[in-house]
């Protein structure tokens, strides 16, 4: 189990800011492939992946990073500065 946060605009278009995901995934993107599979608010959220960024137990990652042992994951659109 993995629980998947969401923010700003992810979290607007999939309707939720958390949640807790069963999930065979080997990497950041194997999950976003399951989790767009399950509902089209996903495929809308995860559909320009060049927008997103990822945190796997709070510290910057890739889509290509590995799941195993992650207990958190977060996406996000990039941080601007200011």
């Amino acid at each position: 189990m993995i629980d998947v946060l969401y923010f700003a605009w992810v979290r607007e278009r999939i309707g939720l800011p958390r949640e807790t995901v069963e999930t065979g995934a080997e990497t950041v993107s194997g999950l976003i492939a399951e989790l767009v599979a399950r509902d089209e608010r996903y495929a809308l959220a995860f559909s320009d992946l060049a927008s997103l960024r990822v945190a796997l137990d709070q510290e910057l990652a890739g889509f290509d990073a590995p799941l195993k042992g992650v207990r958190e994951v977060a996406f996000f659109p990039p941080m601007t500065g200011g």
